[in-house]
């Protein structure tokens, strides 16, 4: 697949991803909303990551750095949150 449709495609999927926040955001605080919250923005740094950043051919130390990053993050703000609730 060419690059311009490659950021096309990651464009179109990070739209959606980001409608799905926003949805799942306005439809409430519950603990089961949030988690799945912090799943799609993971879901949005892999695509981010792999799509636009172009990581996906990196070396295999620094792909693995920057998606788990956004994992350690998430996991960070679901410990606060299930502590809190």
């Amino acid at each position: 697949m060419a690059a311009s449709r490659v950021l096309v495609v990651c464009w179109a999927a990070l739209a959606a991803l980001s409608v799905c926040t926003v949805v799942l955001g306005h439809a409430g605080a519950t603990l089961p909303l949030s988690i799945a919250i912090l799943l799609v923005a993971v879901g949005k740094a892999w695509l981010i990551a792999d799509g636009f950043m172009e990581m996906r051919h990196a070396p295999r130390l620094w792909r693995r750095l920057m998606l788990s990053w956004a994992v350690v993050l998430a996991t960070g703000v679901g410990l606060t949150l299930v502590s809190v609730a």
